[in-house]
């Protein structure tokens, strides 16, 4: 099976011409950072490029590509072309250098002749390009672009942002917003800025809120090898169990694992059911799954730690998938990831992992890092809300639900002010007395 590639600004915009002309039966198989766009060093821009497999119907017939002249076209509808791009890279130079290279003449084809030969169409793009560097010199020389001409006060901000390891469309999109927000005055105040972004920041995470459920609440947790799910499942049923909402009684938990494949899986839930009294059961096909759950009607939550897989291990994913299946359509699937995880990692298990329709993710190993950008990106970017955080090994003091005050105080190099923060993101009262 061919390995295909598209190229794009972003990884969603790569994705997004990946599935209209391949459809959506492509496997994503690995992503790196390019630079694209240029003119033998011009205009380039930082982009995504994907490489992927069909995974069973073969590409569209789609037209052919017009990025490259065609043979026999002429100097001026080749000049136009060039200027096209240039004018998609950046605007603002593209837009001073059109007007000189208009009044370029134009070279006539041979008389009788039917197109320029090859030879011929190479010495015109070659000339066009020469034109385009020349006067994009005498720009540089005569007028420095504005647009280029950051404030000071934007680039420590961008420099933070990137130190927090923001993804770098992220960043592009807050630097844009800043040049468009904010005057000059205004960027003479740091602070005053500072706390603007810090607050936009704060705007794009999400935090998930509980539906009112029938009885019982289901609550399934998927995720790779090695993120927490287990201990995270554990945090979970004492919460209910132990602590309960306040001034409610404990709930009355179950805990079902079908996480047969681990060794010592089992037996670490089962100690942790043990200490806090809670039955634990076992699931070993989809059919004992869908027993357990008729079994557990009258109890208050049903908790079900799953298979820690590989998100390319798509078999034991569709066989997770039928676990889930059994497990009822009004389950809560959240998806745990570890904030140690890389953004571009991060990206294809939530791509992966959204065949189970989950609902959130829950942050895992918080306490691992000191960087939040990638998170925080990676869920913008997906419109996933954060449900729960987790922050260390304790069961259960070391878990809480998401806020985003949270993230916001985990910033480096920002000046938080916690009291503003906390007066513009107000924290629901916790259901968990430890929290």
């Amino acid at each position: 099976m061919d390995i295909l590639t598209e190229q794009a600004d972003t990884y969603d915009e790569c994705i997004r011409r990946i599935t209209e002309r391949f459809g959506p039966n492509v496997h994503v198989l690995r992503q790196k950072k390019i630079r694209m766009g240029g003119f033998l060093g011009f205009f380039e821009r930082d982009g995504v490029e994907l490489s992927f497999i069909l995974s069973r119907e073969g590409p569209r017939v789609m037209p052919a590509s017009t990025s490259a002249p065609a043979r026999g076209a002429d100097f001026d509808d080749e000049r136009r072309r060039i200027l096209q791009r240039a004018a998609e890279a950046s605007p603002s130079v593209a837009a001073r250098v059109a007007e000189r290279i208009e009044t370029l003449p134009t070279r006539p084809r041979p008389t009788g002749a039917s197109g320029a030969s090859g030879a011929q169409d190479a010495r015109n793009i070659e000339a066009i390009l020469a034109a385009v560097r020349k006067l994009e010199q005498k720009v540089d020389r005569a007028a420095p672009i504005q647009e280029d001409e950051e404030h000071e006060t934007i680039r420590k901000v961008e420099s933070l942002l990137e130190l927090n390891d923001f993804s770098a469309s992220y960043t592009r999109s807050f630097v844009s917003r800043m040049k468009r927000e904010f005057s000059l005055e205004d960027l003479d105040r740091y602070d005053y800025v500072q706390d603007q972004v810090i607050g936009w920041i704060g705007e794009s995470i999400q935090t998930w809120s509980a539906p009112e459920a029938a009885k019982p609440r289901v609550i399934a947790l998927v995720g790779p090898t090695g993120v927490g799910k287990t201990t995270t499942v554990a945090k979970l049923a004492a919460g209910y169990a132990l602590a309960a909402a306040k001034g409610q009684r404990p709930l009355n938990v179950r805990v079902i694992t079908i996480d047969n494949y681990r060794i010592g899986a089992k037996q670490q839930i089962e100690i942790y059911g043990n200490i806090m009294n809670i039955p634990v059961s076992c699931a070993e096909t989809p059919s004992d799954l869908h027993t357990l759950m008729a079994m557990h009607a009258d109890a208050d939550v049903v908790l079900i730690d799953t298979i820690g897989k590989s998100p390319r291990d798509y078999p034991k994913i569709a066989e997770m998938r039928q676990f889930l299946d059994a497990a009822g359509s009004l389950a809560e699937v959240h998806l745990a990831m570890s904030a140690t995880t890389k953004a571009s990692d991060m990206r294809e298990i939530m791509q992966q992992y959204e065949t189970f329709g989950y609902r959130s993710v829950i942050v895992t190993k918080l306490d691992e890092t000191t960087r939040v950008g990638n998170i925080v990106s990676v869920l913008d970017e997906r419109k996933k809300p954060v449900s729960y955080v987790t922050t260390g090994q304790r069961v259960p003091q070391d878990f809480e639900e998401a806020s985003a005050v949270r993230f916001l105080t985990n910033l480096e190099g920002f000046r938080v002010n916690r009291a503003r923060i906390e007066e513009r993101f107000p924290q629901r009262e916790s259901g968990f007395i430890w929290s």
